[in-house]
């Protein structure tokens, strides 16, 4: 169950953001095994004045930051290994890429994992596992 935040631009949030949900989305189910309708999103719409971001830091060499980066906090349960992060973070990076010509030097990710009593859905419960539902 990710729950991710996605800060992006403000001059950007109207056009782009049901495209980026599907990508991200689409990005957890390929990537992470989520279930289809295990969708929770947070988007934080953030003015050029709010954000202080180095162009340049680790961008990859000969690229630049510009005012359209966004940046994915994804919190989930079930660890990933390596190999799936890597491959959530060029999955994320391809699709935004082709679909809304997002720089990939553009889209920054990270990760945390957390504990199944980390997490209440709901009615002040804690969340307990069903047999392999915990994504």
């Amino acid at each position: 169950m990710p729950f991710t935040r996605i800060s992006l631009p403000e001059h950007r949030a109207e056009i782009w953001q049901d495209q980026i949900s599907a990508i991200l989305q689409a990005a957890l189910v390929h990537t992470f095994s989520v279930p289809k309708n295990d969708c929770f999103q947070l988007f934080e719409p953030v003015s050029r004045r709010q954000r202080v971001i180095n162009p340049t830091y680790l961008a990859g060499e000969n690229d630049r930051r510009s005012d359209d980066f966004l940046l994915f906090h994804i919190t989930a349960g079930k660890p990933r290994n390596s190999y799936q992060k890597q491959e959530l973070y060029r999955y994320l990076a391809d699709k935004l890429h082709a679909a809304l010509g997002i720089s990939p030097a553009d889209v920054m990710v990270v990760v945390s994992f957390t504990q199944p009593e980390d997490w209440s859905f709901s009615h002040g419960e804690m969340f307990k596992i069903p047999q392999g539902a915990f994504s």
